[in-house]
């Protein structure tokens, strides 16, 4: 491998010449190789889209020549657009700031601008990463702005779709199983009768819920620190700056996109990334509900409850044949406790801000950017691979309700508590239903009984 020598504040580093990067993230991945995790592509492409701009803005403002911009402008949006994905190698777990990914960021563009300038990956000149890419920003506003867009991006273009695509699915099946009676149950205990469509619509609820959740956090993530720089004051910036930048992002990406009402709260703290994060926890939360309820609910098939049927889409076990697993409810599980753990660690990362800026920065933004996109996944593989494929076993529900020893409560207003609950233990001790041990005591008319217990 060639390598092209480069020099920052630090002296000389040999920097690979098949790379875009420089001499800071050459030493960031000499110094940081902890977890092989990078940080998401959602977080690198609202960074390059606020780089971007600001070359764009900062060339209205006469404080960068466009022959400069241009190139710039250029490169960032081809970041964007994917083309360097694999020039982003700065590990997750790296400086709390987030500046070796900035500058990761700032070297690619700086040295795609000046390959598209000479034809040469120079990586100072004429373009400097830190002169004119980072031009009136600083990795303290720019890292908590690009954790904001990506969220906000993922949250309105990918989550509330797939949530909504999911409510709409499980609405669907509780107006078809609206009709379909079955035995409910509380404390894994038969309980008195529900009806399916019932119990789908609590599902269904729950998800409606968790969509207005994640609404409700649109607001404060829309919030960005992008104008404070260093810690909050916007020095070496221009006043104009972060505004004109912010709405020319808001444009293009269509997001409600705003300046800081404080630059000190939005840089010093991160409690729009840890509110999201415990709404996400909120979301993960049902889901697992839903999940665990419908794998119980079609376990079996002769063994377990079997009132519903899921789809089958793979073998599911390597010694027993024929069995069928429940491999999608079971997906659903295991995201929602990925996303249950991100929360945790994201509680802790906002717990990181000391004074004027929070230096747990990349963490959050991992595990932010990644509970998003998994709650999102789950919910569309859970909506497309099971919810819309379930049948419900209506002879296996009914079968259900007529040996019930709970239908016993219907009679307790007409015979008593302590009756009804002779006529069960009778019912259970001989094998008979409560109907027929019913009709035996003659307790009400038949018809009223009928009434009651079918």
């Amino acid at each position: 491998m060639k390598y092209r020598e480069e020099r920052d504040t630090m002296g000389p580093v040999l920097v690979p010449e098949e790379v875009y990067w420089g001499p800071q993230t050459q030493r960031a991945v000499e110094n940081f190789p902890v977890s092989g995790m990078r940080l998401p592509k959602p977080f690198n492409r609202a960074l390059a889209m606020i780089k971007k701009y600001s070359a764009d803005v900062n060339a209205e403002l006469g404080l960068l020549t466009p022959a400069l911009a241009e190139p710039i402008t250029r490169a960032a949006q081809e970041v964007i657009d994917g083309k360097f994905d694999d020039q982003f190698v700065v590990d997750v777990f790296q400086t709390g700031s987030g500046t070796s990914s900035n500058m990761n960021m700032n070297e690619v563009i700086a040295t795609r601008a000046n390959e598209m300038i000479s034809g040469k990956k120079a990586g100072k000149h004429p373009v400097h990463p830190n002169d004119h890419v980072n031009l009136g920003q600083s990795s303290n506003d720019v890292v908590p702005s690009a954790i904001h867009i990506a969220a906000l991006d993922l949250i309105e273009n990918d989550l509330i779709l797939a949530l909504s695509g999911l409510h709409t699915a499980l609405m669907e099946k509780s107006k078809t199983f609206e009709e379909v009676k079955k035995i409910g149950r509380t404390h894994l205990q038969d309980a008195v009768p529900i009806f399916l469509g019932q119990e789908f619509s609590g599902y269904a609820r729950q998800i409606e819920l968790g969509i207005t959740r994640v609404q409700s956090v649109k607001e404060r993530l829309g919030e960005l620190a992008l104008g404070g720089t260093a810690v909050g004051t916007g020095l070496n910036t221009h006043p104009d700056f972060a505004r004109r930048v912010i709405s020319k992002i808001s444009f293009e990406m269509q997001l409600p996109l705003r300046k800081a009402i404080n630059h000190f709260e939005a840089q010093a703290a991160q409690d729009a990334a840890v509110e999201t994060s415990g709404v996400l926890k909120t979301v993960a939360v049902s889901l697992t509900k839903i999940a665990n309820d419908i794998r119980w609910l079609a376990s079996g098939p002769r063994c377990g409850i079997g009132e519903l049927s899921i789809p089958s889409l793979q073998p599911g076990s390597s010694i027993m044949p024929g069995k069928v697993n429940p491999v999608i409810p079971e997906v659903v599980l295991q995201t929602a406790a990925q996303v249950i753990g991100n929360d945790t660690a994201i509680t802790i990362g906002g717990q990181g801000g000391h004074f004027e800026l929070n230096t747990m920065l990349p963490v959050i933004a991992h595990n932010l950017l990644q509970s998003i996109t998994l709650i999102a996944s789950s919910a569309r593989i859970f909506c497309e691979k099971c919810i819309r494929g379930i049948l419900a076993d209506r002879a296996r529900c009914a079968s259900s309700v007529e040996k019930s020893l709970a239908l016993t409560t219907s009679l307790v207003p007409y015979i008593g508590y302590d009756k009804a609950a002779g006529i069960a233990k009778t019912a259970f001790e001989t094998g008979r239903t409560v109907l027929e041990v019913a009709r035996e005591e003659a307790i009400l008319p038949d018809e009223e009984l009928k009434r009651l217990l079918t």
